[in-house]
């Protein structure tokens, strides 16, 4: 049975917690293949919101096996709170496997985020300061720690010395910040081990062999395209790759078993953090997307910056990721405006540019080209099929669709788990 892969089509936050939810109930496995706990899903279930940062959100389907891959960086002390949270509110989290190959948080990497972000003043990435970063670095750098890591001692003590041989130097001598000891550091984390342990497994090798059992496998990603380490606006992006080629990396699942790649995306546009936003609205426009569609972020509560849907970077995130469907969120946010604009292309040095330029500088100076689509009032959150949406609502919907270059699958018209339109199968 091949896997299918649930992927961001802007700059995250498009309610990727909503659909992982939704299919739920059609597999077996959902995995986490990339990310941290900077970022964040919301899921609401009847009268109740979950906030997920590093457990993916099949956690919340009785049936479903949570998986999180090789390819995300934990802060286990997070993870456990998140766990525990859960528990407390009687969500069991013990179907759930850690790969022994994901690379741990540490102190030094939270410290290193929050200071050089503020040394960079204005030219700041814009990141959550939580660590993923340097975590990530560190990996590429061959000196990370990994979950395994916390099974042996002296592995984990010689690791964590050497690397703060060189991160003391750097907070010390070029920061001005306290050097940071090795010892309580192990003596804390050998904690976090035990209580990780019973989760701990060749994920790999499990979510390979579910896949020739039969099984059905749901990789979900955390932020977006366009936050991309090689494929968005670099360098203000994440530090791995959310697109759906990264999810083979971090899962270790091969390509070929793969068949769907489902893109999740808004009916209008949002961003956190620093850097271009072409759509991009900073008046009393911007700030009705925001209150009306609670545009804050699930892990760090920040505003949201608001716009316009794109298409040009839709149609970027269909042809990167291979995008067989899109589940378009949030089209209930924009009942009641009269007239709907929509950006179809950029003006670049006076141009016409109908796709995604290929230079930062090209980008950060481009200009949507908007057209209008006429809107409607009729509130649709109690839709139940697609017929039941305002003529106008279909249309913005059919529109969005053609100007992707990807069908529209599934349409969400409030948060809620049943306040979505199946317009066919997902899964």
């Amino acid at each position: 049975m091949p896997a299918i892969v649930l992927v961001g089509a802007q700059w995250g936050d498009e309610g990727k917690g909503k659909a992982t939810d939704l299919l739920g109930g059609d597999v077996d496995y959902v995995v986490r293949y990339q990310g941290g706990n900077n970022a964040g899903h919301t899921v609401v279930i009847g009268d109740k919101s979950y906030a997920l940062h590093l457990l993916p959100s099949g956690v919340l389907s009785p049936e479903v096996v949570p998986v999180i891959g090789n390819g995300v960086v934990i802060d286990p002390a997070v993870l456990l709170q998140e766990i525990d949270g859960l528990r407390d509110r009687g969500v069991s989290c013990e179907r759930l496997l850690i790969s022994a190959n994901a690379h741990l948080i540490m102190p030094h990497h939270r410290a290193l985020d929050k200071v050089t972000e503020r040394y960079l003043g204005k030219a700041r990435i814009g990141t959550t300061g939580r660590g993923i970063g340097p975590t990530y670095a560190d990996k590429i750098n061959r000196m990370g720690i990994r979950v395994q890591d916390l099974f042996d001692p002296n592995i984990l003590t010689q690791k964590l010395d050497l690397a703060l041989r060189e991160k003391n130097q750097v907070l010390t001598k070029v920061y001005n910040r306290r050097r940071i000891d090795t010892g309580p550091i192990v003596q804390e984390y050998l904690a976090y081990g035990e209580r990780l342990k019973p989760f701990v497994a060749d994920t790999t090798l499990i979510l390979n062999k579910a896949l020739d059992d039969g099984k059905v496998i749901l990789l979900e990603g955390a932020q977006g395209t366009l936050l991309d380490l090689d494929h968005g606006t670099y360098p203000f992006v994440t530090s791995s790759s959310p697109t759906a080629g990264g999810a083979c990396a971090g899962s270790g699942i091969g390509p070929t078993k793969i068949n769907r790649v489902i893109g999740i995306i808004k009916a209008y546009t949002t961003r956190v953090g620093s850097g271009p936003f072409p759509t991009e609205l900073l008046d009393e426009q911007g700030e009705y997307l925001r209150t009306t569609g609670g545009e804050y972020g699930v892990t760090t509560g920040r505003d949201r910056r608001c716009g316009w849907f794109d298409a040009v970077i839709a149609r970027y995130a269909t042809r990167v990721n291979g995008v067989t469907d899109y589940f378009l969120t949030k089209l209930d946010v924009l009942s009641g405006l009269e007239r709907i604009p929509v950006c179809v292309a950029y003006e670049v040095d006076g141009a016409r540019v109908d796709e995604l330029p290929t230079t930062q500088t090209e980008f950060h100076h481009a200009k949507p080209i908007l057209e209008y689509l006429d809107g409607w009032r009729e509130d649709i959150t109690g839709a139940k099929k697609f017929e039941d949406l305002p003529e106008n609502a279909q249309a913005y919907v059919r529109a969005l669709e053609e100007m992707s270059g990807c069908r529209i699958s599934a349409i969400g018209v409030g948060p809620g788990r049943d306040q979505t339109l199946s317009l066919r199968p997902l899964v």
